[in-house]
């Protein structure tokens, strides 16, 4: 096999058989994701799997909370060491969640959206919960009856 520079490339067919991708939208638990070999046809790895994708999904999400939770007292240098490591950690599930999509297996791609919805469902309800809080403790809310 030449590959137009006129050097030859010699390449078996079962390295060219193993380098097909799927590139469109399918169903179905045999799919490739991350790691070759899992979950390999394996229905309980399958979802498994499943279970892996959603939960970095919601991480992802619910990471953006700990990005602003360091303490006022922290040392500035400190503190963005801290923000730096959360984001680190929050890109690397990031890329994971982006390449465990690109098994164009639609099951896996539910799975991230769910667990992204569900991160940021996690996050909402905090802060909601967080500022009605606040309303309610406040000196110059004083409930009225109707």
């Amino acid at each position: 096999m030449s590959n137009g520079s006129g050097m030859n490339m010699p390449m078996s067919n079962s390295i060219m058989k193993s380098m097909n991708m799927q590139i469109s939208f399918y169903w179905g638990k045999d799919v490739i994701v991350l790691f070759s070999g899992w979950p390999d046809s394996n229905p309980g790895m399958y979802v498994l799997a499943l279970f892996f994708v959603l939960f970095l999904g919601a991480a992802i999400e619910m990471m953006t909370m700990l990005q602003a939770a360091v303490k006022p007292g922290t040392r500035p240098i400190l503190g963005a060491f801290i923000q730096a490591g959360v984001y680190i950690v929050q890109m690397c599930f990031a890329y994971m969640v982006m390449l465990s999509v690109m098994s164009y297996n639609v099951g896996i791609f539910i799975a991230a959206l769910a667990g992204r919805g569900i991160g940021f469902f996690v996050i909402k309800i905090r802060a909601l919960t967080k500022e009605t809080e606040q309303q309610y403790s406040s000196p110059d809310c004083i409930p009225s009856k109707i």
